[in-house]
């Protein structure tokens, strides 16, 4: 049971009713097993991130991730978390905190549906979002045709009623 988290400051939060800092070392993250004892505060947005070289490496992205949601007006202090496909704790700790969720997933067909169908529809849409970089346009060109042809006949009819979101739909169309 369980997800793994990590952040690149420290971040004060209590598992069991004591105080445990998240901040790994570089390189690596912490495994939360009672996910339903840990709390974070507030005022911090937990960042969900599928890719696990991503994931492990947040330190390297810091400036990347603090720039995004500053122009966005979102909390700067963000507790990131990974999700394993075969568990649902992940998603029921999200939806047992009152905390923003952002989804920094694969900008392909399948990843946008993880985000709708795994996160979003339980969440909520006032609570959640998918990351969309400024050059996401830019960053789509050098992307995989095969993989979009391997995703196309099961995700074709994929749609957002988020117009950021259906924007980056079309876009990957």
């Amino acid at each position: 049971p369980g997800f793994p988290v990590n952040s690149y400051e420290d971040i004060v939060c209590s598992l069991g009713g004591k105080e445990i800092t998240i901040h790994p070392l570089e390189g690596s993250f912490q495994y939360i097993c009672l996910w339903e004892e840990f709390k974070i505060p507030t005022d911090v947005i937990v960042i969900g991130i599928e890719n696990m070289e991503n994931f492990r490496w947040i330190r390297r992205q810091r400036q990347f991730f603090q720039n995004y949601l500053q122009q966005r007006g979102l909390p700067t202090k963000a507790i990131f978390v990974s999700r394993y496909p075969q568990s649902t704790d992940l998603r029921n700790w999200l939806c047992s905190i009152p905390n923003y969720y952002l989804h920094f997933g694969d900008f392909d067909l399948a990843g946008i549906n993880i985000f709708l169908t795994e996160f979003r529809q339980y969440i909520g849409k006032d609570r959640t979002s998918f990351l969309i970089p400024d050059d996401i346009a830019l960053r789509l060109k050098t992307g995989s045709g095969q993989r979009y042809d391997t995703q196309y006949e099961r995700f074709k009819s994929l749609s957002s009623d988020d117009n950021d979101l259906q924007k980056l739909i079309n876009l990957i169309h």
